[in-house]
């Protein structure tokens, strides 16, 4: 089991689906593998390892997924679940750019100018946007650079102009 400090919210379960214990997931990452058959991920009560699931498409913009996870093979068990945040550790990509490594970064622009401290990400259709301290939002297509807790970003003229 991985330390809950290191885990990270995929999804939740949305409700239960039928009498054999299916949930309906509703996963907030775009990485499918994180309910692949053999996948694990962690609930309320500890582990659960996912022994079969199939995409029901996106709702509201979000991929939802039928999934049985093992040892839950009843409505009332899968019942247990409804709600429930899903997390699993965090994936190791070079080059990646995570939500949990952008929350407290600073971003400067391409002159090292700071333009402030990234709050939350927002999920947007055409760019995800950083939300910084001081209410500025800049979509995460403009980020060049990514060292120790800080964003470089190329901004067209005018984007921050108030």
């Amino acid at each position: 089991m991985v330390s809950e400090e290191t885990l990270l919210d995929v999804g939740r379960v949305v409700r239960p689906h039928g009498l054999d214990g299916q949930v309906v997931v509703e996963l907030w990452t775009n990485r499918p593998e994180r309910v692949a058959p053999g996948s694990h991920l962690e609930g309320p009560a500890g582990e659960l390892d996912v022994v079969r699931s199939s995409s029901l498409g996106p709702a509201a913009g979000r991929a939802r997924w039928l999934v049985s996870f093992q040892g839950v093979d009843s409505r009332e068990a899968a019942e247990r679940l409804r709600g429930a945040i899903l997390q699993a550790a965090p994936i190791d990509e070079p080059g990646a750019l995570w939500v949990h490594e952008l929350i407290g970064a600073r971003v400067v622009d391409d002159h090292g100018s700071a333009i402030g401290t990234v709050e939350s990400v927002e999920a947007n259709p055409a760019s995800d946007l950083l939300v910084l301290d001081n209410g500025r939002l800049i979509p995460l297509a403009f980020v060049t650079a990514q060292a120790a807790a800080c964003l470089t970003v190329t901004l067209p003229p005018g984007l921050l102009d108030l």
